[in-house]
């Protein structure tokens, strides 16, 4: 199993208490420390609006933190989860990722998706349309990036978007492009996406739903002819790792005393529910994370909620979890 790691950025109100001038700092420091635990990979979230509700609290904005991180850092991979393919035409996009896969030495993933969050849309004028639009406008998207990245002039006329010999130097670095994570699980729509461009998908919040996802996937690859086998199946965890079972319940309720001035009594239980999900010793978390190993789970992306305070959960992580898998 390969591991990537979120460093925080805010959406999740994984910043709160931190002055603007301490918080590049710290997001860069769980950067450089994830780089420096072995993980392959660090993430961001592309998102304007805090989650579990909209506030007054900072979010970074995704891709001004992988020009950043694609300079500050050296060896780790930098990816998104994922970029909301309606937030930014494709060809300006296609542009920005060559550039930062060049800045970076080669070291970008495209994570790309439809879009989900209205209240953003709304807030910053974009259209939401139902769906299968949205999901029609990422298929087209994906498109225009691979001729961007691949052709000399791309040129495109398809229902949502239009190129006529649009050119974007520097070229990727990567070869022959920058590698595509389609997030999402929809079966009919997104999936299909997924079968003829990804090298790489992310979906599934719990072990039934990914197996579930991973067969739709299947039968899509068949479909259209692609290698199912060759596409990396990834998932993300929120994690809570801790020596010992009474020090995960503390962090639990530091989490949720965190959130506390933001939401209902009521949406902290389900926060605590999904906290718990995967939390544990090192020896509980390997015993819950085998079975998605054991199903074809090759690649997973773990969030700490924390990290910006503490990193002592992601480095036990890192020490006695992903040795049981790698």
């Amino acid at each position: 199993m390969r591991f990537g790691a979120f460093t925080p950025q805010g959406w999740r109100l994984d910043l709160v208490g931190l002055e603007t001038e301490e918080q590049w700092p710290a997001m860069l420091s769980v950067a450089k420390t994830i780089e420096d635990l072995g993980f392959e990979s660090v993430w961001v979230y592309d998102h304007f609006h805090t989650v579990p509700v909209p506030t007054q609290e900072v979010t970074y904005e995704a891709w001004t933190l992988m020009a950043a991180l694609a300079a500050a850092t050296d060896t780790v991979r930098l990816g998104q989860m994922c970029t909301c393919n309606g937030y930014r035409p494709p060809a300006y996009l296609a542009k920005v990722a060559a550039s930062i896969d060049a800045i970076s030495g080669g070291r970008l993933e495209m994570g790309i998706g439809a879009g989900w969050y209205e209240h953003e849309y709304n807030g910053y004028g974009y259209p939401f349309p139902k769906a299968s639009v949205r999901i029609g406008q990422l298929g087209e998207a994906v498109e225009i990036m691979k001729r961007m990245w691949t052709e000399e002039e791309a040129s495109f006329a398809g229902k949502y978007y239009r190129l006529d010999g649009a050119i974007c130097q520097p070229k990727p670095v990567q070869q022959p492009h920058i590698p595509f994570w389609i997030a999402g699980g929809g079966e009919k729509l997104t999936l299909n996406v997924a079968a003829r461009y990804a090298s790489y998908t992310n979906f599934g919040q719990t072990l039934e739903e990914f197996e579930h996802k991973s067969n739709v996937l299947r039968g899509h690859c068949e479909l259209v002819g692609s290698d199912f086998d060759a596409i990396v199946r990834s998932t993300n965890f929120n994690v809570v790792c801790e020596e010992t079972e009474s020090a995960v319940d503390d962090r639990i309720e530091w989490i949720k005393d965190k959130y506390r001035p933001y939401v209902s009594e009521e949406r902290l239980d389900g926060l605590e529910r999904m906290y718990r999900r995967m939390a544990g010793t090192p020896d509980q978390l390997i015993e819950k994370m085998q079975p998605w190993a054991d199903v074809g789970m090759s690649y997973a992306i773990v969030y700490f909620y924390e990290a910006a305070y503490d990193t002592t959960g992601l480095e036990l992580f890192a020490r006695e979890v992903m040795p049981a898998f790698t």
